[in-house]
């Protein structure tokens, strides 16, 4: 199961609970994005499917997911409309994720529809996106370690990413909580870090920058972990590892060379789908 999301959506501000990430990842994971999607199609998630992805206990998720369902109705995001200065004025759009929620007792099932303002964030989107597997952040209990995962796959062809911490406060939605830079490290950031490690394909490390001598920026440098599975030699030469994320110069992306790349494509698949489908691929093997 794949998540789509536009760069914008990743990008933007607003606060979820583990549980009502689930909810909304396990959704978006249904939408097509090939076609055209009203607001009018339902969308359903139950609490035993959300125990099987995430590794919680079935009674536990049927506690969890009314709750976040009410949550999650009043919830809402802050998009930035024309973030690259093309249009006359930059604007921020306020918006819900969904416009209704439905909950069935019986069946312990979610069902929503999401707002006509988010679909063109969801939906039909052939540029500026960030795609990834709903399983690389299922097991994650902290919800900034989903975004923050979001924000580092976004930039996965890079392997580094430098961001400026008032700017990652803002789009966590964190307002007042962890001012001192050592709580927000010490609750925000290294949780983060230790949960992408373990339960994503991403190995992350991350260092602080200063401007003066206060600390404004964090710098991550990541990569695909490289596969378990003892790769076989040919003819003195090593076989390229898939799931090892270092580029070796224009010959390779994601450690897959361009030539296999290129003979496994789909037809009106970009070379980076081609290759995240094939470590996608590799890993279930």
């Amino acid at each position: 199961m794949q998540i789509y999301k536009s760069n914008a959506l990743i990008e933007a501000q607003y606060r979820l609970s583990v549980v009502e990430q689930r909810i909304m990842l396990a959704c978006i994971s249904q939408v097509r994005r090939d076609q055209s999607i009203t607001d009018e199609v339902l969308y359903s998630v139950t609490a035993a499917e959300i125990a099987a992805m995430s590794g919680t206990s079935t009674k536990q998720a049927y506690r969890e997911l009314e709750k976040a369902a009410l949550r999650l109705k009043r919830r809402d995001v802050r998009l930035i409309k024309d973030p690259n200065g093309h249009g006359s004025k930059r604007k921020v759009m306020i918006t819900g994720w969904v416009q209704t929620i439905i909950y069935v007792e019986e069946e312990g099932r979610v069902e929503l529809r999401f707002t006509r303002d988010m679909l063109p964030y969801l939906t039909q989107l052939t540029e500026q996106f960030t795609r990834y597997a709903l399983a690389d952040v299922a097991q994650m209990t902290s919800a900034h370690a989903i975004r923050l995962y979001e924000l580092l796959v976004q930039w996965r062809g890079a392997g580094e990413r430098e961001v400026e911490i008032g700017w990652l406060r803002e789009a966590f939605q964190l307002d007042d909580k962890y001012p001192a830079i050592k709580d927000f490290k010490r609750w925000v950031i290294e949780p983060a870090i230790e949960q992408i490690n373990e339960h994503s394909p991403l190995w992350v490390q991350w260092e602080q920058r200063k401007t003066g001598r206060t600390v404004t920026h964090l710098a991550f440098t990541f990569g695909e972990k490289v596969s378990k599975k003892p790769q076989k030699l040919r003819k003195g030469k090593s076989k390229a590892t898939v799931g090892d994320g270092t580029q070796k110069g224009s010959g390779a992306l994601y450690g897959i060379p361009m030539a296999v790349i290129k003979n496994s494509a789909q037809p009106g698949e970009s070379c980076e789908d081609t290759a995240l489908r094939l470590l996608d691929e590799a890993k279930q093997r």
